[in-house]
């Protein structure tokens, strides 16, 4: 695979990533991350960073996001790759909807590692930096109330 290959694998992956959130498609999410992930949600949950299996990341994600709708629109991607590994900087505006009609937007910046086994590119670390967010805090589960 060539620098362009490479460049274009990852911005897929991270496409498929965003959208398997709204598609609840918990396999295809999972399919984009590495067994073990480094993840830091702690500027949205106040949790403190970690690293947790796939199953594990999978499994929060689905309790949190199961009763809402979304939308994960990414942009702006900065991609760096060294070989098997790669860095990604990517601008993300995530909507949020219950069934009551009450919204939680937020804007931020994903700062993901990926690496490449076997030819495919795979998410191995993701930190959310959150520039701000409109909404009702109390649609979403996965915050940490205050």
């Amino acid at each position: 695979m060539n620098d362009d290959q490479d460049l274009m694998a990852i911005q897929q992956r991270i496409a498929r990533f965003a959208s398997s959130f709204d598609l609840k498609d918990w396999d295809g999410l999972g399919q984009c991350l590495c067994d073990q992930l480094y993840t830091d949600y702690s500027d949205l949950r106040g949790t403190p960073p970690e690293t947790i299996s796939r199953e594990t990341w999978l499994a929060l994600r689905q309790s949190a996001l199961q009763h809402l709708k979304t939308h994960h629109l990414s942009g702006n991607p900065d991609i760096s790759v060294q070989g098997n590994l790669a860095d990604a900087s990517v601008s993300m505006v995530i909507f949020r909807k219950n069934n009551a009609n009450e919204t939680l937007h937020t804007h931020c910046l994903y700062r993901l590692k990926l690496q490449k086994d076997d030819g495919v590119w795979r998410i191995s670390s993701i930190i959310q930096k959150v520039f701000w967010s409109d909404g009702q805090t109390a649609i979403h589960s996965g915050i940490q109330k205050t």
